[in-house]
């Protein structure tokens, strides 16, 4: 089993129903919702490029999917996890676009985030702890030959190449794309994902993702909200507060009237 840290919109937010049905999975059920109409392509053609995104599930990565060390425990990680998600505050990105990503499409900040940075480095090093080592067949999974000296030295230090100075959040949304492809499929993806992405994007909680086996589609195991739990639960109205006082003590004293005539009654 491997785990990963990834944001990942909460389960009814608008991004998440379109990514998942885009994608072909939703990332929490592991459904397969019914698959959007596309001008212009096939459902074969759009399961077909959306098959290595739809594995790993609607995310940006945060710490990359990775063994737990022998020393510790899925208990341990959580309460880490949970521990702490409360020491950040959340965040909006104010506007994500359609990006070309190397041979890839997903989603991107317009501009550069720092606060996703900061809290994606965070996690990096105060998780680095419960990653197992990497294996040999890892590493090379990994082709190191094709890596710059910062990211061969990131895949040894923290066990990706993508961190630090590397890191760059996005959320993937197809494998890879032939060029002459990239007019079809950036007119596709403007015109299903920009209703949903005029917003900024809030950023209020990280996931913790498995992986049950090798190969298997990742899953959201649990979703972990950034800040005191407090600051996600709605301040009471006082009005309203003093509505529900006024309620609470009218049924107090009506059931004090009924138990006093049953009394009575009894008598």
């Amino acid at each position: 089993m491997r785990y990963a840290i990834y944001f990942t919109p909460s389960i009814y937010d608008p991004l998440s129903v379109a990514a998942a049905s885009w994608l072909g999975r939703n990332v929490y059920s592991g459904e397969a919702p019914e698959a959007p109409s596309i001008a212009g392509f096939s459902r074969q053609e759009l399961a077909f490029h959306t098959a290595v995104p739809r594995r790993y599930g609607f995310h940006g990565t945060i710490k990359a999917p990775f063994r737990l060390h022998d020393e510790t425990s899925e208990p341990a990680l959580l309460k880490s996890l949970m521990h702490f998600a409360s020491t950040m505050s959340p965040f909006e990105i104010p506007k994500m676009e359609i990006a070309r990503l190397g041979e890839f499409f997903g989603l991107a900040p317009s501009s550069p985030c720092e606060q996703m940075s900061h809290l994606a480095a965070s996690v990096v090093q105060a998780f680095d702890q419960f990653r197992a080592p990497l294996s040999d067949i890892e590493i090379e999974r990994r082709d190191p030959d094709r890596l710059t000296a910062p990211q061969f030295s990131n895949l040894h230090r923290w066990g990706y190449p993508y961190v630090m100075e590397e890191f760059r959040f996005h959320m993937m949304l197809t494998g890879p794309v032939n060029s002459n492809l990239n007019a079809r499929f950036e007119t596709a993806l403007r015109d299903f994902f920009d209703p949903v992405i005029a917003e900024p994007l809030k950023i209020s909680s990280i996931a913790l993702f498995i992986e049950p086996e090798p190969g298997a589609p990742l899953r959201v195991h649990s979703q972990h909200p950034l800040g005191k739990l407090s600051a996600h639960r709605p301040v009471p109205n006082a009005k309203a507060s003093a509505n529900a006082l006024a309620s609470a003590s009218r049924i107090a004293e009506s059931k004090a009237a009924v138990a006093a005539r049953l009394l009575q009654a009894s008598c």
